[in-house]
């Protein structure tokens, strides 16, 4: 009776020999797991530290093939000329464009040429059925026939014997105010644009011609037109019958913020780029600065001039202009390849001291420039920085860990 607890004694010490022995080993083999771990950790952060950067900097390490994938160069300098840049649009020149308008009221009776059509100075544009024309011809007709009638009264009276000499006077006073009238009459009608020889035939024939000719007063294209027959038109009032304009000079309108205005002056150089010639850069420069600022939009008008020679440039294209307001300024830059904008919108550069391991940097940027970029902050000049190829660099510290 006595054997068997021994028996069942015995059997519960080697099982628990057994369990302790089993604790302790999954211990020791937890605790050298831990001790590994720690040992792996502590080794990746002695490869990707770097004694020149704060332990918050991440770093990126790239294999020999991967090297060719960017470039690397010092931190060198740039000379950035201060400029504003703004939108605005392209017009006709105002002093050297012309609205037609004729001398004096009618109807228009004819249009001799159409929209877009090259006219020279003094070109009939059109023509009007005016009434003061026809009253300043009939007082000339009239005028014609007095003198002819004082003149032949003159010879007649020379040519009678015995004539008093107050007769005479007479006769001859009469011819020379008839003359004298003839004379205003003639340049009455002349002032309406007829020439000597249109005023000749007129007392010859003894009719009048109505169509009073408008006639461009410059060189250019015609811009509007609104001319159509039996139109009432005036000098000065409602829509004028043509436009012509000089369109070998185009004006750029451009609008800036009115806190801008003191940096604008006179003669600064201008360059323009427009939709329709997207390759092309036009350049001009400051004529005008306009007195108002706009209620609504708090913006100021600056005009400046460009030749069109070709007449390309169409009023009313939106354009993109670029006014330099101050000389270059010469400051630290890096090309735009080198520098990246972050997901979280900082602006972030790499650098490297052995070409092997690189260090990503917040940069603080200003100016723009033919693909280089104003660095203000964040780098040393002379400092090895990649210079092309920097979203690669940001792209690995996005990748998904391999296993």
């Amino acid at each position: 009776m006595m054997k068997y607890p021994i028996h069942i004694s015995k059997r519960v010490a080697v099982v628990s020999v057994m369990a302790a022995a089993i604790i302790l080993a999954t211990t020791f083999l937890e605790s050298g797991h831990s001790r590994g771990q720690a040992a792996n950790k502590n080794t990746s952060q002695s490869t990707t530290a770097n004694p020149e950067t704060s332990p918050s900097e991440a770093t990126v390490d790239l294999s020999p093939s991967q090297l060719n994938s960017i470039k690397i160069e010092p931190v060198g300098s740039y000379q950035f000329p201060v400029e504003k840049e703004t939108v605005g649009t392209i017009s006709f020149a105002d002093d050297l464009s012309v609205q037609v308008f004729p001398p004096y009221q009618g109807t228009i009776i004819k249009a001799f040429v159409e929209l877009g059509v090259q006219v020279h100075r003094e070109q009939p544009l059109y023509t009007i059925k005016s009434p003061d024309l026809i009253q300043a011809e009939s007082a000339l007709i009239g005028a014609a026939a007095t003198f002819e009638l004082t003149s032949k009264e003159l010879a007649r009276v020379k040519g009678l014997p015995g004539i008093s000499e107050r007769e005479l006077e007479q006769a001859i006073s009469d011819q020379q105010t008839a003359d004298g009238a003839l004379k205003a009459a003639r340049d009455a009608v002349r002032v309406f644009g007829k020439t000597d020889a249109e005023i000749d035939q007129m007392i010859a024939s003894r009719k009048i011609d109505p169509a009073l000719v408008v006639r461009s007063p410059i060189s250019g294209q015609i811009t509007s037109f609104n001319a159509p027959a039996g139109l009432l038109v005036q000098p000065g009032n409602g829509t004028a019958p043509y436009s012509v304009a000089n369109v070998s000079v185009k004006w750029m309108l451009a609008n800036v913020v009115e806190s801008d205005i003191p940096l604008f002056h006179l003669g600064q150089p201008v360059q323009v780029k427009v939709m329709a010639y997207p390759d092309r850069v036009l350049k001009g420069k400051v004529s005008k600065i306009y007195a108002a600022v706009d209620p609504n939009t708090h913006r100021v008008t600056i005009r400046s001039e460009i030749a069109d020679p070709k007449d390309e440039l169409r009023p009313g294209m939106l354009a993109n202009f670029i006014i330099r307001v101050d000389g270059p300024v010469e400051a630290m830059a890096i090309p735009a390849n080198g520098v990246v904008r972050e997901p979280d919108g900082t602006i972030t550069a790499w650098v490297t001291i052995d070409r092997h391991r690189f260090v990503q940097r917040s940069v603080k940027t200003g100016l723009r420039k033919d693909d280089q970029v104003q660095i203000l902050d964040g780098l040393q000049r002379g400092e090895l920085v990649v210079t092309d190829g920097a979203v690669f660099l940001s792209n690995m510290l996005e990748a998904p860990p391999t296993d």
